[in-house]
């Protein structure tokens, strides 16, 4: 193939819908101004992000590989009929299931319900080359279905992800494979001794977050993650491409931190790790960036064990500058919190935010995926060395032109006025919360000396995102945003308010099923910020027109000081780790569901036509080589189908099966 760098596809955002799905493609808006370099460093770290797929999937229940191998056996054999009900319903599930990285909701974490029987699939199995299945050493077809069955078909098997019900055993009741054989008092108290064991230490690790933790016969220990432990052969591929990249780096801290992160994969030891992150979160030169790990513990119910996630990104220089701006004044903002000036950083170390462009998304950010973050985790790296902060601004662009013109402002908000402000501001200042929020929220405050980071336990992730939401709700309606430049005027920040309520004690309803109670840590956050806002008096209404209900925004002044009131003492809970007051926010606020407002929600929202969840499908990447077989460009394509990217990605990055 010769080189070109006219190549240009068609581009549609909108791929395909099933279930309460949503497809959408992702433009690398600029992909082609980036150096021949910057190109095979983008496409070398994408290989590194595409290889770890399996090990999410894995993480999120242990039976989810062999489940996925058998419906694509199926899915993929000619001999078994296509134009049937049964099959219809076989692919939808295997849909979902590629975009949950498992059996179980991504959101909502309960267990998919297959739309076929147990009588077709065992049909249908029978049809298909035995020799294809992910059969296990002198197992047999039947034993397959005996196993796996159950956990498909059976809805009192394994039928929670991720279970945070007060008062129950949050280990023993969720299905994610994190854990083996142990209770929650055992993992706790298996890592109290760990944390008792090293003293005061301060550079503390993370405590089991690459790790699965097993009990055999009477002894607890760790396995941990790494080339030369658990999924070794996945982790393996991984360090191949990212050996690859190190070659590309645009510098030399670039190509250390790299090094750093092969190390930490081969040793799995999180000592390396905190290394890896102290250089990856001072390194800021260079135009591509990654993330590449165990990162984020929300599919953990006790919030300690590490998801593993991959993201390439590069910068997008013009819409950065709107983050650089904002991560200058982090001291400004520091010292103005309306939280006790105890709980505040005395001086604000390393915060830098960036406006990027996804270029891949792999495992717990594929195919849903985050619009910002913000890491690394660690609160002692945060407040030595900082945090750096990205905005994902194709996402986001993806997402708001999927939503033009669907008729969901004119189905919810209250009147033309509120709609007519929404439209105006709504994109800015949706854009400028998420910075807020990854980019000053999640690196504010500090933890009280001898503060254990772990303290909150399961309500840990709920209220740190509500400390974040909290932090950038109340500055957005600051006038040192308009003095700033970032809003063009008081009332911009009206329409991010009236959103973020509607959203928290509404609209939000949509992605729960009747009888459910909210469970995601997100979730939870919104719906405890907006209702315990909405308890304090009347600031904020729930009005009924023609038997539909609506939220008014009385004050939007006194809405911004009931902020302020939340997150002084969110801010008191975390830097305390006060665990029963994060314990009685939560359950009385953020968990339960009001089942008539619930229904008539998704009664209204169900006439819209929309579904409530998107993810995106990956571009596929080329690599363009000239005639001595050396890359001179990488080539992008937007035209692959989700199903076909899905197959592509089992064949190609099936590393554990």
């Amino acid at each position: 193939m010769n080189c070109s760098d006219d190549f240009m596809p068609r581009f549609n955002y909108v791929e395909e819908r099933f279930a309460d799905l949503q497809l959408l493609r992702y433009r690398l808006n600029g992909f082609e101004q980036l150096t021949l370099l910057q190109k095979k460093l983008v496409y070398y770290l994408s290989k590194a992000t595409l290889y770890g797929r399996d090990i999410t999937f894995d993480q999120f229940g242990r039976y989810n590989l062999r489940i996925r191998k058998m419906l694509e056996t199926v899915y993929t054999d000619m001999r078994v009929p296509h134009d049937t009900p049964d099959f219809k319903a076989l692919e939808i599930y295997l849909k979902r299931i590629w975009f949950s990285n498992g059996i179980y909701h991504h959101y909502g974490c309960d267990k998919f319900k297959p739309g076929f029987s147990q009588d077709y699939l065992r049909s249908v199995i029978a049809m298909v080359d035995p020799t294809r299945l992910p059969l296990q050493s002198g197992e047999t077809v039947e034993q397959l279905c005996e196993e796996l069955f159950p956990v498909i078909f059976n809805p009192d098997v394994l039928p929670k992800r991720v279970n945070k019900a007060d008062g129950e055993d949050l280990v023993k009741t969720s299905a994610c494979n994190f854990y083996e054989g142990v209770s929650q008092q055992e993992t706790e108290d298996f890592y109290k001794r760990q944390k008792e064991q090293a003293g005061h230490d301060a550079a503390p690790i993370s405590y089991g977050l690459n790790s699965t933790l097993v009990k055999r016969g009477d002894i607890i220990s760790e396995e941990v993650w790494s080339a030369q432990g658990r999924y070794a052969n996945a982790i393996r591929h991984i360090i191949y491409w990212l050996e690859k990249a190190k070659d590309v780096a645009e510098n030399g801290k670039q190509r250390k931190i790299i090094e750093l992160l092969i190390d930490y994969y081969n040793s799995g030891n999180l000592k390396k790790f905190n290394e890896y992150c102290i250089e990856w979160v001072g390194e800021h030169e260079g135009r591509i960036d990654f993330v590449n790990g165990f990162i984020e513990v929300y599919g953990d119910p006790l919030g300690m064990k590490g998801s593993w996630e991959g993201i390439v990104e590069y910068k997008d220089i013009e819409a950065t500058k709107r983050t650089q701006l904002i991560s200058q004044n982090a001291q400004w903002f520091e010292d103005h919190s309306p939280v006790d000036p105890r709980f505040r950083k005395k001086e604000v170390k390393g915060v830098t935010a960036h406006v990027i462009c996804a270029a891949m998304l792999g495992g717990d950010e594929y195919p849903s995926t985050a619009i910002g973050i913000n890491l690394p985790n660690a609160e002692w790296i945060r407040s030595q060395y900082g945090s750096k902060s990205i905005t994902i601004s194709n996402i986001t662009d993806a997402y708001n032109k999927a939503a033009h013109g669907n008729g969901f402002k004119e189905e919810f908000v209250i009147d033309d006025e509120t709609r007519e402000l929404i439209d105006k501001y709504s994109d800015l200042c949706d854009n400028l919360h998420t910075d807020l929020h990854e980019c000053l929220g999640h690196g504010s405050g500090q933890l009280l000396p001898g503060t254990d980071p772990d303290s909150l336990k399961a309500y840990g992730n709920t209220i740190e995102e509500a400390r974040a939401d909290l932090f950038g709700l109340y500055y957005i309606a600051d006038k040192k945003l308009i003095e700033l430049g970032l809003v063009p005027d008081a009332e911009a920040y009206k329409s991010n308010y009236y959103t973020y309520i509607m959203n928290g004690l509404m609209t939000q309803l949509i992605r729960i099923e009747p009888g459910r109670q909210i469970e995601e840590a997100h979730m939870r956050n919104r719906a405890l910020i907006a209702h315990w806002c909405y308890e304090q008096g009347d600031v904020i209404k729930m009005e009924q027109r023609e038997g539909k209900t609506y939220v008014r925004i009385t004050d939007y002044e006194a809405l911004r000081g009931l902020f302020a009131q939340l997150l002084a003492e969110i801010q008191r809970i975390k830097s305390e780790g006060d665990y029963e007051a994060a314990r009685q926010l939560v359950e009385q606020y953020a968990v339960q569901v009001d089942a008539t407002l619930h229904q008539e929600v998704l009664e209204r929202y169900q006439r819209l036509n929309l579904a409530p969840y998107k993810g995106f499908i990956n571009p596929m990447m080329t690599p363009v080589l000239d005639d001595e077989g050396q890359i001179c460009d990488i080539q992008l394509n937007y035209s692959e189908s989700y199903a076909h990217q899905m197959l592509r990605y089992s064949s190609e990055y099936g590393t554990l099966v």
